[in-house]
């Protein structure tokens, strides 16, 4: 199936659009980026595997950029990036991954 993510600013109650998030594995202690990309206008990112890329079971980290996102918007943010790291345990499942932001707080949980 797949990785997708998306971004709620709850601040302002509206998406993050222009986030840069990458997507990492652990391999052998390492992490290996499979993808970067940024939040499309309804602050998500569909498929966060590319093309050719099939998801595995394992370790993976979603990062997202927050401190260019709150500079861009002359807004103070306490993290200068989220990191969310999970696993995946059944690779025929799609796995969701939402961040909801502010300027002090974030917090996640699997989504549909």
């Amino acid at each position: 199936m797949g990785i997708s993510t998306h971004i709620l600013d709850i601040a302002l109650g509206r998406p993050a659009a222009e986030v840069a998030v990458s997507l990492a594995r652990s391999q052998q202690g390492q992490w290996l980026v499979l993808t970067e990309a940024k939040t499309d206008a309804d602050g998500r990112c569909m498929q966060m595997l590319t093309a050719g890329k099939q998801l595995e079971s394992g370790l993976y980290r979603i990062r997202f950029e927050t401190s260019d996102y709150f500079l861009a918007r002359h807004r103070a943010g306490l993290y200068p990036y989220v990191e969310i790291a999970f696993e995946v345990r059944d690779a025929a499942q799609h796995y969701h991954i939402p961040l909801l932001l502010t300027e002090n707080g974030y917090t996640t949980y699997r989504g549909s």
